[in-house]
C-alpha cells in the first residue's frame, strides 16, 4: 500500500466488501447483547420478522419460522419490534 502523506503508516482499509453475498461466512452474533425468543405458540407465522430482518437471521422452513440463525443475529430487535402488535411472538432477552 502507498503512503499518501509523510508520517501516514500502512494500514489496510477496514469495512471493504469485496465481494458480494459473503457476509454470510462471517459470524457476527457475537456483538449481541440481546437475543430474540420466539414463543411459538403465539406465533402466526406471518413472516414479517423474516422479511425485515437486515441479517437474514430468520429461519423458515416449509413457510414457516422456526427460530433465529444466532451465528450472525446482531441482537438489534427489528424482529420484535415488527412482529404484530395482537401477536408480540418474538421477545428480546439478554444475552446470557
Amino acid at each position: 500500500m502507498k503512503k499518501e502523506k509523510e508520517g501516514e503508516r500502512d494500514v489496510p482499509p477496514g469495512g471493504v466488501i469485496r465481494e458480494a453475498g459473503s457476509a454470510h461466512g462471517y459470524s457476527t452474533g457475537g456483538w449481541r447483547k440481546l437475543r430474540p425468543v420466539v414463543d411459538s405458540e403465539k406465533c402466526t407465522n406471518c413472516l414479517i420478522c423474516w422479511v425485515m430482518c437486515p441479517d437474514s437471521a430468520v429461519v423458515v422452513k416449509d413457510g414457516k419460522m422456526i427460530g433465529f440463525d444466532l451465528e450472525h443475529c446482531k441482537g438489534c430487535g427489528i424482529c420484535a419490534a415488527e412482529c404484530p402488535d395482537k401477536v408480540k411472538a418474538i421477545k428480546m432477552e439478554e444475552e446470557g
